[in-house]
């Protein structure tokens, strides 16, 4: 049994091979592995991230993520069907047709950890989890092997999946975790990782500066997610009518090409909306900015969580983004509105009352957890040495 205590104070251990499985369905399962990619580096190991499903070439992983995201773009309400379906047949008792489709990896995958002598491994996505789950059914995997989830609840599927820990976005969570077949001496409550750069502040003037931002105005920050889900268009020009008192606002597209061009028309003579695409600086925009707009993804939210910033969740694609929701606003930890026009009006409220804002400020710092990212290569070392020296 690993202690949290060894975690943070065992002694480094150096030179670990550390593998990151993940896979393209959405940027924030790969935001979560960049981030322990970068904690681990950063001590001295090795790491290799890949796309899982590339092991059967570019074709399958490009069916998984065209799939994935085709449908959370086009058809959000049959991927919230999905996930109540899922919910319903999931089990710890039986083997989904998921854990099959995953399973005819196995031996792909451990070849190429074989080959390449990984010393641990360690996934932000179920659907590895589910091929490595395989591969320790089948004696096929000799090292330690390690799950992050990435949203505040417990997913379908978690519980048909046999991982030696498994890292879960906050202590309240156990319960429900456990509730569903997952051995809660399995379960540490350690965040979910987010990278450096979010776990600092650059001072609000000096971010400004830096992004030739104005730094006398109130400064909204929408963001949509690397897919730019959801009616984006209509939210900024709602928002943009309703800003009369010299607001700004910083609109980021993610990889939504078509999105970002139809905003950078409608707003070409608006010098107050700042249209931007996607960016690898999302962190000094949320240090420049008041109030932030967001979907309830797991990773954003908690990157605007841990950077304490007032946050006013968006439309949620169903499933696991509406528990996301629930999560934060029992906390209040953000607020949130079904209805467009509460949303914005929120935001606006959040600028303007101050002792709202200072309340759900102290409520993220409370609740944060900053370190999740160096607590998770604490246990990979702790994992690895214990592996190395039974």
């Amino acid at each position: 049994m690993v202690h949290l205590s060894h975690i943070l104070f065992r002694k480094e251990l150096n030179g670990l091979k550390i593998l990151i499985l993940s896979c393209d369905t959405g940027e924030g399962h790969n935001s979560a592995g960049k981030a322990i990619k970068e904690a681990a580096e950063h001590k001295g190991h090795s790491v290799t991230m890949i796309d899982m499903f590339l092991l059967s070439g570019k074709g399958t992983s490009h069916a998984v993520s065209g799939a994935y995201i085709g449908i959370v773009k086009h058809i959000p309400f049959f991927f919230g069907l999905l996930y109540k379906v899922g919910m319903l047949i999931s089990s710890d008792k039986r083997k989904s047709p998921v854990y099959f489709a995953n399973a005819l990896l196995c031996k792909k995958l451990s070849a190429y950890i074989e080959s390449n002598g990984f010393d641990a491994v360690v996934t932000p996505h179920l659907y590895p989890a589910e091929t490595l789950s395989c591969m320790k059914r089948k004696n096929l995997l000799h090292i330690p092997a390690v799950a992050v989830g990435t949203d505040y609840t417990c997913i379908p599927f978690w519980e048909e999946t046999n991982m030696d820990y498994y890292v879960i976005p906050h202590d309240d969570l156990t319960d429900e975790f456990a509730k569903r077949g997952i051995p809660e001496n399995k379960l540490l409550p350690l965040g979910i990782p987010v990278r450096q750069a979010f776990c600092t502040r650059t001072a609000k003037a000096a971010a400004r500066t830096r992004l030739h931002l104005p730094s006398d105005v109130p400064i909204f920050l929408v963001m949509s997610g690397s897919m730019g889900f959801g009616k984006l268009a209509v939210f900024a020009a709602e928002l943009a009518i309703r800003c009369h008192n010299n607001e700004h606002i910083v609109i980021i597209c993610g990889n939504n090409t078509k999105i970002k061009r139809i905003l950078q028309n409608e707003f070409k003579f608006n010098k107050r909306v700042h249209v931007i695409g996607y960016t690898n600086q999302v962190s000094l925009f949320m240090d420049a900015c008041d109030v932030i707009y967001t979907k309830p993804g797991g990773l954003t939210s908690t990157e605007a969580l841990v950077k304490n910033i007032p946050i006013v969740h968006t439309a949620p694609i169903p499933g696991c983004e509406a528990a996301n929701v629930a999560f934060f606003k029992k906390r209040h930890l953000s607020v949130s509105s079904k209805r467009l026009s509460k949303q914005i009006e929120l935001g606006k409220i959040m600028i303007e009352n101050k002792e709202l804002n200072a309340e759900m400020i102290r409520a993220q710092r409370r609740e944060r957890k900053p370190y999740a990212a160096i607590q998770i290569v604490g246990l990979l070392e702790e994992l690895a040495h214990t592996d190395t020296t039974d």
